[in-house]
């Protein structure tokens, strides 16, 4: 039985969290909101941004559509926004 909040994208237990991002490919997932049974999240080619649309899924299936991406740390993504405003 898989407990409340955790995903197994890759064998590796991981507790989902709202605004985690997860990069997948091309594309970075957003988790918007998550819910006990449902999770909200945003699709976008810029994670910086923060433009994509909405979508809301069971949590299983997101859990399927994070399959082989890998979890963004949130330093990682402030030091890439503040790399960006240098420039």
């Amino acid at each position: 039985m898989v407990a409340h909040g955790l995903c197994d994208p890759d064998k590796e237990s991981m507790k989902l969290q709202q605004n985690q991002i997860w990069l997948k490919g091309s594309e970075y997932y957003r988790i918007v909101q998550l819910d006990r049974a449902e999770v909200q999240y945003k699709i976008m080619t810029d994670a910086l941004s923060g433009r994509g649309p909405h979508h809301q899924v069971t949590k299983k299936e997101f859990c399927r559509l994070l399959k082989g991406a890998v979890l963004l740390e949130a330093e990682a993504c402030s030091s890439q926004q503040q790399q960006q405003q240098q420039q």
